[in-house]
């Protein structure tokens, strides 16, 4: 009896320098979520200020959007290749300069290139913190536990980004850019102190071809729909990009056909359960991300107003994430990922729908704008962490980081590309009066639209098991 203690004893004792590099890894995820969610509350300020347009300003969430989900395969990779240790370092290195020079620029062409290098960067500390995560505790209940943690303090972050990005906002927008820097910098001196060294992989290989054409063609895909509707959708230079962009994304499925050690192996598309995951997360994601892009510069833009009442009016949502998400691990276990997954598409869209329904001129925050962060948030919390298990669900242990990273690359690109769509349908039918309802209106519909469709292909694993329990 003492022989089978001992060990699970040593599991809960965790000495000094592993609750340090559990903290650095926790205040690195919660360093992101709380810079995604506090830059989105300063959006409007940001244009205010910079003179910027619509469109300009959803390249401030779609640059990081597209870095980050463009080169995470890429920097998961590269962690393996030259250690974890060294490549953590360098990329928070990397996203605290890029922080301080986002809060010092007065040129929104140089803001959006800031906001491109903390996506890579964050492309790059993400996986790898995961990794050394998984390889500094034990698998098993030490393991489950810090795991637990580190997701979290992420939920956590983008919940404290609201306020504190409403706060902060009100002295002046710049604060939540260089707010990130101290904490970045501490995160990092005490990464040098705490994370162990480790070896570089003896053998493997990049994919940069397959990383380049990915970007490439995202960033220029993104670029064509947002300026489509000003340059009209049937101009040569309209057609030249969408080509283009088409072209950059063939090449890179052709590469990664080629390549000998390539971002994605597309045998595992093959996998029905990947694919809707990966599908089901754009549509979650995507939908998501837009919805909050456009509630941002309405709720401050037409009704005016502050950005600390409008960070207070979508916390709700954020709240739910950060208090639902450790739970839904265990009912997933139990019941399924497809249940939570059509619950949570669903919820997404009575949402959406419930905002068209109700808003009218001016949205009354107990009729319209609570009951639509309560159903979004409770969507997200259970649909995020349901999706991420589908995805690795029967797949083969050395493919696990593959499939994970996978789901996440598809949400960011796939989001950044339905955020294009949505900022290009709200400028094209912007009134001449300065801003209403109207505006937003065809927006929300699509994001509505991609809920449903979410629904739907969620219901495809429900419906078909029950056809053959009855058969």
């Amino acid at each position: 009896m003492t022989l089978t203690k001992a060990p699970r004893a040593a599991e809960r004792d965790w000495t000094p320098r592993l609750w340090g590099v559990l903290a650095v890894l926790c205040g690195v995820m919660f360093l992101d979520g709380l810079d995604a969610s506090m830059v989105g509350v300063a959006l409007p300020s940001i244009g205010a200020e910079l003179g910027l347009s619509t469109t300009s300003l959803q390249w401030i969430v779609n640059g990081y959007v597209l870095g980050y989900g463009g080169l995470l395969l890429l920097g998961g990779r590269t962690a393996d290749l030259l250690g974890r240790r060294r490549v953590f370092l360098a990329a928070l290195g990397i996203f605290a300069v890029a922080s301080l020079i986002g809060g010092l620029v007065d040129d929104g062409g140089l803001l959006v290139a800031t906001r491109f290098v903390k996506g890579v960067a964050a492309a790059f500390t993400a996986p790898t913190a995961l990794s050394i995560l998984t390889t500094t505790f034990r698998e098993g209940p030490a393991r489950n536990r810090a795991l637990s943690v580190f997701s979290v303090f992420g939920a956590s972050g983008y919940s404290s980004g609201l306020i504190l990005g409403g706060v902060l906002t009100s002295f002046g927008w710049r604060l939540t850019f260089l707010t990130p820097v101290p904490v970045a910098i501490a995160a990092l001196v005490a990464g040098i102190a705490l994370i162990p060294r480790d070896r570089p992989a003896a053998e493997g290989g990049h994919d940069l071809a397959g990383a380049a054409t990915l970007v490439g063609g995202m960033l220029l895909a993104v670029y064509t729909v947002v300026s489509a509707p000003a340059r009209g959708w049937l101009d040569p230079l309209t057609l030249v990009f969408a080509f283009a962009a088409v072209a950059l994304l063939a090449g890179f499925v052709a590469v990664e056909r080629r390549v000998r050690h390539p971002l994605i192996r597309l045998g595992i598309l093959r996998v029905g359960a990947v694919v809707r995951a990966n599908l089901g997360l754009v549509a979650l994601f995507g939908s998501y991300l837009s919805f909050q892009f456009m509630m941002t510069l309405y709720l401050q833009n037409v009704l005016h107003w502050s950005p600390l009442r409008m960070a207070l009016a979508l916390l709700p949502a954020g709240l739910l994430v950060a208090v639902g998400s450790p739970f839904v691990g265990r009912l997933v276990t139990r019941y399924g990922t497809a249940p939570f997954i059509a619950g949570s598409m669903l919820s997404l869209s009575l949402g959406y729908g419930w905002f068209l329904l109700t808003a009218g001129a001016a949205p009354h925050y107990l009729v319209t704008t609570l009951p639509t962060m309560l159903l979004l948030g409770g969507g997200f919390a259970f649909g995020f962490s349901a999706i991420m298990a589908q995805a690795t669900d029967g797949i083969a242990d050395d493919e696990q980081g593959l499939a994970s990273g996978l789901v996440q690359t598809s949400g960011q690109v796939g989001a950044a590309l339905i955020l294009a769509l949505v900022t290009a349908l709200v400028t094209a039918d912007a009134p001449a009066d300065g801003g209403s309802f109207t505006q937003f209106h065809p927006g929300v519909n699509l994001v509505t639209g991609i809920a449903v469709a979410g629904l739907l292909l969620a219901l495809v694993p429900l419906v078909s098991r029950r056809g053959a329990h009855r058969a």
